[in-house]
């Protein structure tokens, strides 16, 4: 989660479930939901650790938060929160719904999506009185639920809370996540069941297939993380982040070799991705996160976001390869003995061909492509200088790279 999406919503609603993977089904009826109770818009909240699961298979969490993402993704009234995925131990909704509301404006009127089978076990649930009090229900059902025994059951809720359930009645489309995991296993066909960016996943990755790849060898592929970084950043910083990429894919054929094109092209992608976050969300998420912040950093929050990235990019678009994140980490301070890739982002994000004409750019640009470490000596020099001129106080690692490769 990289900005507080439940913020600015008049009237939310959290759709919670396994997504195991998340359907058609389940997208119809937020749909469903968000016009007919005149929503703002609606957050998927996949599940954590599911207490009902307990004892049953099912999908990492990661992949299962990916799927979700992907099929909202199109949709601007729909949101994915990492909430669940996040918290550790038993996932349980009262918790969710608590945090939620610290999260949102005071004045936001809250729903909770969730199938109408599981509003008649409520009661069963962690603190239901206090959960019921707290937000509003849409169950969601088919045509013709009064029928069946499930109905009975609804009624015997208590009067009380009865005006606090909400029932939605959807097409009858009878798609379930499990039926798709078994259709899966045994290769039966499984489009028009689920969004096609989901079924690429599920192919890519092998998920619900006896040998399906281990956690540490799913990742997003770079359109994917460019959609959903496009998303979380400012339209003038998305720019930027593009010419970084640009400029870092040259640099990295210049000295390096095809993986060190494709790293470079992901590490300038993520390099700002917790850019524009609010400082006070950049200093809760690095406290989350356990991002070490000295008394420099704490001063000039602006350095905080390429430490803080690292770790969303780790956390958030998947990245497992510590080159990459290193990058990310120290593309505004650099540091020294710095990596190929490391050099490479740090002169990109410096030289990229949307910059404003500054003094020194033209020589940046002239030297990233004749001698990369002088171009990186060189742009250290013209950082330190900035910095000095504004009155900051230098960081340590900006100081000891110059001393280092002026030394070289």
């Amino acid at each position: 989660m990289n900005r507080n999406i439940f913020k600015n919503c008049k009237r939310l609603a959290i759709m919670g479930g396994t997504f195991d993977p998340i359907h058609y089904g389940h997208l119809v009826a937020a749909e469903a939901a968000f016009h007919k109770f005149n929503l703002d818009k609606v957050v998927f909240m996949p599940a954590g650790n599911p207490v009902f699961k307990k004892g049953t298979r099912v999908a990492d969490k990661e992949s299962r938060f990916i799927m979700t993402y992907l099929a909202v993704l199109e949709n601007e009234h729909f949101d994915v929160s990492r909430i669940e995925i996040e918290r550790e131990g038993d996932t349980y909704t009262i918790d969710t719904i608590e945090q939620v509301k610290k999260l949102c404006d005071p004045d936001t009127k809250l729903y909770f999506i969730t199938g109408a089978d599981a509003i008649s076990y409520i009661f069963s649930w962690k603190e239901p009185v206090r959960l019921v009090s707290m937000c509003e229900f849409i169950a969601v059902t088919r045509p013709g639920y009064k029928n069946c025994k499930l109905f009975d059951n609804i009624e015997k809720l208590s009067d009380k809370y009865k005006n606090r359930i909400h029932y939605m009645e959807i097409p009858a489309l009878s798609i379930s996540s499990t039926e798709i995991r078994q259709r899966v296993k045994h290769d039966y066909p499984i489009k028009y069941l689920l969004p096609d960016n989901v079924i690429s996943y599920i192919e890519k990755t092998g998920l619900y297939k006896e040998e399906a790849l281990s956690r540490e060898e799913i990742m997003m592929d770079f359109e994917t993380m460019r959609q959903k970084l496009q998303s979380s950043l400012y339209i003038k910083r998305y720019i930027h982040t593009l010419g970084v990429v640009e400029e870092a894919e040259k640099l990295a054929k210049i000295y390096g070799n095809e993986i060190t094109v494709e790293k470079a092209k992901i590490a300038a992608l993520l390099h700002d991705c917790a850019k524009d976050y609010p400082t006070e969300l950049k200093m809760r998420f690095c406290k989350e996160y356990h991002v070490y912040l000295d008394e420099i950093m704490k001063e000039n929050t602006d350095l905080i976001h390429s430490f803080l990235g690292a770790e969303v990019a780790k956390r958030e678009y998947l990245v497992k390869d510590d080159e990459i994140l290193d990058a990310i980490r120290f593309h505004t301070t650099g540091r020294k003995n710095m990596t190929l890739l490391e050099k490479i982002v740090f002169i990109a994000d410096f030289t990229e061909k949307g910059r404003k004409p500054f003094d020194g750019l033209e020589e940046a640009r002239r030297l990233s492509y004749i001698d990369i470490n002088m171009a990186l000596t060189y742009i250290l020099e013209c950082v330190i200088e900035h910095v000095k001129s504004k009155g900051r106080a230098l960081h340590p690692l900006s100081c000891e790279a110059l001393e280092y490769y002026k030394n070289k």
